[in-house]
């Protein structure tokens, strides 16, 4: 076992991830890539749970739901974490590494209910565990939904994959000038304002002092680099 700084995380991959820049669905070449890379960490000995989002599906049809009932919209989303969930177990599985999908959401002939003392059990197992169905309510997003799940199973930081090397002042992507926070505590992202995750999961973290670091995914071996503990991307904590 490699000489873990987090030995038990919870990484928040979003949909769009699983999308590899196509906007709508599941890129089966890039799903594959992000579960041998997750193999790879798993291998070093680390404990690993997921939470998934579902915008690759739900932002498809976003233009739709702006006229629906917000439960029933928020209801759609979950479905959508549900299918990237059975992606990424199946390409997991086909790597090799035991996987279990536990939903919020009662569907017993696709996923686990969420219990949380399974969820340990399968971690101090050695399978990864990855959780769908959001929190199981609307008007929560699948960040919160992280936040919780990452205190149930006492965590020992988040891990939040995104397109950027970190948290930047202004997005990056748009100002060139944009500068890059190595460390920030919850305080400062709630009021500058930062979008790394939402408020309800910030707070969430900072009242139970749960680190979040936020890490660019698409370079090779940042999961690793992560969990042994390496100054990459921004550390968010108090």
């Amino acid at each position: 076992m490699a000489n873990l700084k987090y030995k038990r995380v919870l990484l928040k991959l979003s949909g769009e991830a699983l999308a590899a820049g196509q906007g709508f669905g599941v890129d089966p070449v890039r799903v594959h890539e992000i579960a041998a890379e997750i193999k790879d960490v798993h291998a070093l000995g680390a404990e690993i749970a997921i939470v998934v989002g579902g915008g690759n599906f739900f932002r498809g049809v976003a233009i739709q739901a702006r006229d629906m009932d917000r439960v029933s919209a928020d209801h759609m989303g979950m479905l959508a974490t549900v299918v990237n969930a059975l992606a990424l177990q199946d390409a997991l599985e086909k790597q090799g590494v035991h996987t279990r999908v536990m939903s919020a959401i009662e569907m017993n002939q696709v996923a686990e209910p969420f219990i949380r003392r399974r969820a340990l059990r399968h971690l101090e197992k050695g399978r990864i565990v990855i959780f769908a169905g959001g929190t199981g309510n609307p008007y929560f997003s699948t960040d919160t939904a992280a936040s919780l799940r990452a205190m149930e199973i006492k965590a020992d930081a988040i891990l939040k994959a995104t397109k950027v090397d970190g948290i930047y002042d202004a997005d990056p992507m748009i100002v060139k000038e944009a500068v890059k926070f190595d460390r920030i505590s919850y305080f400062d992202v709630i009021q500058k304002g930062l979008k790394v995750m939402d408020t309800t999961s910030i707070s969430l973290s900072k009242d139970n002092k749960l680190p979040i670091i936020v890490f660019k995914l698409n370079e090779h071996g940042n999961i690793g680099r992560v969990v042994k503990g390496e100054s990459i991307g921004t550390l968010v904590t108090a």
